[in-house]
């Protein structure tokens, strides 16, 4: 068994036991053990099979009870435990769980009242309405269950590209060092940083593939092989991704890696284009109608050969790429050195994992020249959110180590603040113009009507507090399909506002997504590319956040947080004043600094309008 079929199998047990109304402690151990196994670096079965039971016990979390049960299944193939628990509790309950705000009460609830027990029962009483009578059900909670389960029928069983592309680097790594390999790149959806992908397909330029084909089968984390040829294998990890990988000829490698990369309308485009200079476009070359082929090592020389200057990866959906190339119009992508600020993140005054110096020497760290901490507000008690007192304590903070680091790095206070379910803000306006900068971020009620959803958004939108909509739709891949926004209607209120939107770089968000951050781009809207970093390892998810704008054709240009500090700050200050779009912005980096807080005392119709707020960072020194 592999590590995720073992994670799977005590998962299950966890939401049986749940469902069935166990004592929590157990639950929440079977639950430890499944995630447990589920990131573990080896193979469980190779530690079982070198040490029995007791080798068990050193995988961290494992105790005697769980090591006697992976025991077990790895001796027999099945667990006596769960086939009793089935006998108990029906199996089948556990895909009732994965309808979105279905939990384990509900699913027992409909289990023993309304004999529910698939997920097509389910959707037939809730049809039927023969749910909406039951405690704390209504005939709302039962359209929400029939879209919950329309919503499984979208999800694609792809792999998050968040899950796939570390894996698919620590390979890239391997092979690279392999005697004789030139070249190794990705290829497919996950080449042109798609947010998700199916299997991980790499390519290799080699003259001798043996070599590059053992070490591939043979890597530690392999559970199976699936295929092994000259020059293709595929195998299958630990944690249940698959990956392929094609050896090619060095001096062919460049029209292998261009085909296989794709998309395949984008490949079409260009074999158009091929036919159109009398030559043929194949994985192995391009040949003229005299039969002889030209060879490229490069995909530059591919696309040289065609005419057309290089078109990188990202942009290869077939979107126009190929006819701008065509007119020179093709954009300067950003790139993950443009960026220099990080403007949403996370300590340990909310629900981060870091203090805010923690936070703050790893943002320096890695280039950043500004970091907002921006913790969650009052309202998402989940998170630890700060109350206007707890704000201010926090203010006297970040002072502090904002005196320790010096100039090193600029520390802004702001806020991810709660847009609430009648779509008001979590603060007041005297609280949120205390703030350097506001997010202004949807994170429940995001089932709401269309109508109702885009409502409290565009509220938020309007307000000349906010600076930023934070990841706007609220999705989180796979499990979370984003609210159901007029995005028409989101796009020309933030383009009328001058809001900026944020392209949130956390793997499991990818939030504005490529289409709308490219649609955002060409209106003018403002857009910012940030990490939401809880850890200081978080930081890393910048890659994730340029490859969703790059998909985008956005340009660093219309990065608020790649623009130099003097011109962010400057746009931070003009917030409320009229202050000019992305394409205009440059002149707001000449925009003067309010020098005195005494001005925080006018009318509040003035302060609204021409103060706002930033009291601490107009009172700083330039940098």
């Amino acid at each position: 068994m592999t590590n995720k079929e073992l994670a799977d199998t005590f998962a299950a047990i966890a939401s049986l036991l749940e469902i069935k109304g166990e004592v929590i402690y157990k639950i929440l151990a079977y639950r430890r053990a499944a995630e447990t196994l589920a990131e573990y670096g080896r193979d469980v079965t190779e530690v079982w099979r070198e040490g029995g039971p007791k080798g068990l016990r050193e995988i961290p979390g494992v105790g005697e009870a769980i090591s006697e049960k992976i025991d077990e299944l790895l001796r027999t193939g099945k667990l006596g435990f769960l086939e009793r628990l089935k006998t108990e509790v029906p199996y089948s309950l556990i895909d009732l769980l994965k309808v979105p705000g279905v939990g384990p009460k509900k699913v027992a609830m409909f289990w023993k009242q309304r004999d529910v027990t698939t997920l097509d029962e389910l959707k037939a009483a809730a049809l039927a309405g023969k749910l909406r009578d039951l405690p704390g059900m209504a005939e709302k909670s039962e359209a929400k269950i029939l879209e919950g389960i329309e919503s499984l029928s979208r999800r694609s069983g792809r792999t998050p590209l968040g899950q796939a592309l570390p894996v698919a680097r620590e390979m890239l790594a391997l092979l690279r060092g392999v005697k004789g390999v030139v070249a190794a790149e990705t290829a497919g959806s996950l080449r042109r940083m798609k947010s998700t992908v199916g299997d991980i397909d790499l390519l290799v330029a080699s003259a001798d593939a043996e070599p590059v084909m053992r070490a591939f089968v043979s890597q530690p984390t392999v559970a199976r092989v699936l295929g092994q040829g000259a020059v293709k294998s595929s195998v299958e990890f630990n944690n249940g991704l698959r990956a392929q990988l094609w050896v090619h000829p060095p001096e062919r490698f460049g029209t292998a890696l261009q085909y296989a990369t794709g998309s395949k309308e984008h490949n079409v485009r260009l074999r158009e284009r091929a036919l159109s200079k009398n030559l043929s476009l194949s994985e192995h070359a391009l040949t003229k109608n005299n039969g002889k082929e030209i060879l490229c090592a490069t995909e530059e020389e591919v696309y040289a050969a065609l005419g057309l200057p290089y078109i990188p990866p990202e942009l290869r959906e077939d979107r126009g790429e190929v006819q701008a190339a065509l007119k020179g119009e093709l954009p300067k992508l950003i790139e993950v050195a443009d960026v220099r600020a990080d403007l949403h993140s996370h300590s340990t005054w909310s629900d981060g994992r870091a203090s805010i110096r923690g936070m703050a020497e790893a943002a320096r760290a890695r280039g950043l020249r500004v970091l907002a901490v921006t913790d969650h507000s009052q309202s998402l008690g989940v998170t630890g959110g700060l109350t206007p007192e707890r704000l201010r304590e926090q203010r006297r903070e970040i002072d502090k180590v904002q005196r320790q680091l010096g100039d090193s790095i600029l520390l802004l206070q702001g806020a991810e603040v709660e847009i609430k379910a009648d779509g008001q803000l979590d603060y007041d306006d005297v609280v949120l113009a205390s703030l350097d900068i506001v997010v202004a971020s949807l994170h429940t009620s995001l089932r709401q009507p269309r109508d109702k959803v885009t409502a409290r958004l565009i509220h938020a939108i309007r307000n000349p507090h906010v600076d930023i909509i934070g990841h706007p739709t609220g999705q989180l891949i796979p499990e979370r399909e984003g609210a159901d926004l007029d995005m028409d209607v989101v796009l020309a209120a933030a383009a009328e506002s001058g809001v900026a939107l944020e392209i949130n770089a956390h793997p499991m968000r990818l939030d504005l997504d490529d289409v709308y951050s490219r649609r955002a781009a060409q209106m003018g809207i403002p857009l910012a590319i940030n990490t939401d970093a809880h850890h200081p390892a978080d930081f890393a998810f910048l890659d994730y956040g340029v490859a969703v704008a790059r998909r985008g054709w956005v340009t660093a240009s219309q990065v608020i947080n790649s623009w130099p500090t003097d011109r962010l700050r400057g746009w931070l200050a003009g917030r409320g004043q009229g202050r000019p779009t992305a394409t205009e912005a440059p002149m707001a980096a000449e925009a003067p600094r309010r020098t005195s807080a005494t001005s925080k005392k006018k009318s509040a119709a003035k302060k609204n309008a021409v103060i706002r707020k930033k009291t601490t960072v107009k009172q700083r020194k330039s940098r």
